[in-house]
């Protein structure tokens, strides 16, 4: 057996209406996705008008893509760092407390490699209160980051991380525990 992409259909995922996912493309690109430094403020009730329940005292930089607001939650006090990617087709919710460093992705699709149409895959990602996620880490789909665990810069989550747990490596790996003073 072979791949085949010709065989490819995602008919079944809908997202949202194509004018709902247009218009939002072109906010995202001109107000989050752009080195202009609009505050976080403008942001944040951009994502809230299509659909995102973000809470207080967020910070979003520039050059952030958010993919579908409306399947987005972002607890207080949380953080998106330059260039970070929320490839949402599926719901992501982000904790209290948060930092998803740099070009960090969150990834909650992928294709089914077994089947030789390849089929979409898209499973919810979990980020809980007091989480790091460093620079150029990727959270792929299904994923639950618990409670104030970390992963460590470049490192890529493919399974559930434990709280307080430090990961690091490619898939991550547990290598310590996380201590709070």
């Amino acid at each position: 057996m072979f791949t085949d992409l010709s065989t490819y259909k995602n008919t079944d995922y809908k997202p949202g209406s194509i004018l709902k996912i247009a218009f939002w493309y072109f906010i995202n690109r001109l107000f989050l996705n752009t080195v202009i430094p609009y505050p976080s403020g403008i942001k944040v009730r951009l994502l809230r008008i299509f659909g995102a329940k973000i809470g207080l005292n967020c910070v979003i930089k520039p050059k952030v893509s958010v993919k579908y607001p409306w399947f987005l939650e972002i607890g207080d006090n949380t953080w998106l760092g330059e260039q970070v990617w929320i490839d949402n087709l599926a719901l992501v919710v982000i904790g209290k407390n948060v930092c998803i460093s740099q070009a960090a992705m969150l990834l909650s699709g992928n294709h089914d490699y077994k089947k030789t149409s390849f089929d979409l895959i898209t499973k919810e990602i979990h980020i809980q209160d007091g989480v790091w996620i460093g620079a150029k880490a990727v959270v792929c789909c299904g994923v639950i980051c618990a409670s104030h665990s970390i992963l460590t810069v470049g490192s890529i989550a493919n399974k559930n991380l434990n709280a307080y747990g430090i990961y690091q490596g490619n898939p991550a790996v547990e290598i310590r525990k996380r201590t709070i003073n």
